[in-house]
């Protein structure tokens, strides 16, 4: 019988893993050092997501727009071309007045906690009529994600200043703490 990619690449992912250790715990370190530079500076890395953006929207954008200009002739060139200009003005307005970019992200993670928050409780609540164990678990993360979201709200306009730093740095410490832990483990096997 043979086995499936997905039965040996569990096997090549250990060995790799063991076999560039220093690659992982490197950058692994290089995260938890952002994620405490965006903890400590939270406005800063909010306003350098906003403008990560901007450069984003701004190339799609102009990629778009180089691509419906060769694909003219194909039905919807005109619906293409105005989505590529929106997309570039988009991009063009996050990089020359990223504080509103912070503002509108910010309100965007608040509707996503909520959001989120609820879906998950649903799940929870699902699984708890089906007798399936540790729904408890499920059930705290939306209450948490529901809280964040009314922590965030209440804390406004202030919260424009901190919340999406504060939330992306936790997620990058987190991030790079675990990936130590992978790479410190892989090296004592």
């Amino acid at each position: 019988m043979t086995q499936t990619p997905f039965e040996t690449a569990g096997p090549a992912f250990v060995r790799s893993l063991r076999d560039h250790w220093k690659l992982f715990l490197v950058e692994g370190i290089v995260l938890v050092l952002l994620g405490c530079a965006a903890l400590l500076l939270p406005l800063i890395a909010g306003l350098a997501i906003t403008i990560l953006f901007g450069w984003l929207f701004l190339l799609l954008g102009t990629f778009g727009f180089v691509t419906t200009f060769a694909m003219r002739h194909m039905p919807g060139f005109w619906w293409a071309l105005i989505s590529a200009v929106i997309t570039i003005l988009l991009g063009g307005l996050l990089l020359v007045f990223p504080g509103i970019g912070l503002i509108s992200l910010t309100y965007l993670l608040i509707a996503f906690f909520v959001a989120e928050g609820i879906v998950t409780i649903m799940y929870a609540l699902e699984h708890r009529r089906e007798l399936t164990r540790r729904w408890g678990w499920m059930l705290l993360s939306g209450v948490v994600d529901l809280f964040v979201a009314f922590v965030i709200l209440i804390g406004l306009p202030s919260s424009f200043a901190w919340a999406l730093g504060l939330l992306v740095g936790v997620n990058l410490l987190f991030g790079g703490a675990s990936m130590i832990a992978m790479a410190l483990a892989a090296r004592s096997d």
